[in-house]
């Protein structure tokens, strides 16, 4: 495996990668979201977010740490009022593309930069809508803690960028081109169930035709613990979609995107389970009240 993040000096290489082995890395409207707890139940919490169709910081954003570039899934609040946007914690690794075991990985410190991007490319990162902080990273909590379970280790990929005050009026919790998400899935995935996602890799030149992805699940590894969950998209995800967001058929979120896999199964792609992912922030973090933000947007598979 090798992790899906797309960093300045290995852009060209990471397209090889993927050819070869590897895996992955205004107005405000007033609205009343919602926001999901891990088992499922939705609180209702008063926010402005920035009308879907204008808002620049949303799920599918790029976001740049240190010159590499990955994806946002979700976004998340707190009982405080702060938002959050997720991405891969590997976004923030120091570790090799190959290196995908966060218990064992460096990872660059809490507080570190973090920019929202639009319309990065090999040759540039595009046009900068935002910033935000590292607040959160399921590979530092776990080495921390001293995690020592595998399949915690090896797929719990979340982290969490804290909005800078300024730019929080940018943001919309809803996905671009799907609408939702509607809840967050604690039930796993069946072999055939639909997949809904939008990625934005800068290593697609500005495609953003190319972002919006479904696919299909390959069905869930009991072996894992229901860590993870692996699928095919007509596209697969590349280095630099890492972080997308996944929803089920009904709009749920599902997971984050991980890696890309050759073996067993070429060019799938795995997913971290969001539930156990957020559930592990929730308990580990230190941010109170720590919750998904639903879409303000109906959530409308149209492809």
């Amino acid at each position: 495996m090798r992790s899906t993040k797309s960093s300045p000096t290995r852009r060209l290489a990471g397209i090889l990668a993927v050819l070869t082995t590897a895996v992955l890395c205004s107005a405000l409207a007033m609205s009343a979201p919602a926001v999901a707890k891990a088992g499922g139940r939705a609180t209702s919490v008063t926010a402005a977010w920035a009308p879907a169709a204008t808002a620049t910081i949303t799920p599918g954003v790029m976001m740049y740490t240190a010159g590499a570039q990955c994806t946002a899934n979700f976004v998340y609040n707190d009982s405080a009022g702060n938002v959050y946007v997720g991405y891969a914690a590997h976004c923030a690794g120091q570790g090799a593309a190959t290196d995908t075991n966060g218990c064992n990985v460096q990872s660059l410190p809490l507080g570190t930069p973090v920019t929202f991007n639009t319309g990065g490319s090999l040759a540039s990162d595009g046009t900068q809508v935002g910033t935000g902080t590292l607040a959160y990273s399921s590979w530092l909590t776990e080495k921390s803690l001293g995690t020592t379970d595998p399949n915690t280790c090896a797929y719990n990929d979340l982290a969490l960028v804290k909005v800078s005050a300024g730019d929080v009026g940018k943001v919309n919790p809803s996905v671009p081109f799907w609408g939702g998400p509607t809840g967050i899935d604690t039930d796993g995935t069946a072999a055939g169930d639909r997949v809904y996602s939008y990625g934005n890799s800068s290593l697609r030149a500005g495609v953003s035709q190319l972002s919006p992805k479904t696919g299909i699940s390959l069905g869930d590894d009991a072996a894992d613990g229901g860590w993870s969950h692996p699928l095919y998209t007509v596209s697969p995800g590349i280095p630099g979609d890492s972080g997308s967001a996944f929803m089920s058929a009904d709009g749920k979120a599902i997971g984050t995107l991980s890696t890309l896999g050759l073996a067993p199964l070429p060019l799938s792609n795995n997913i971290g389970d969001l539930a156990k992912e957020l559930a592990f922030a929730q308990a580990n973090s230190g941010i109170a009240g720590l919750q998904l933000v639903l879409g303000t947007e109906p959530f409308a598979p149209v492809l």
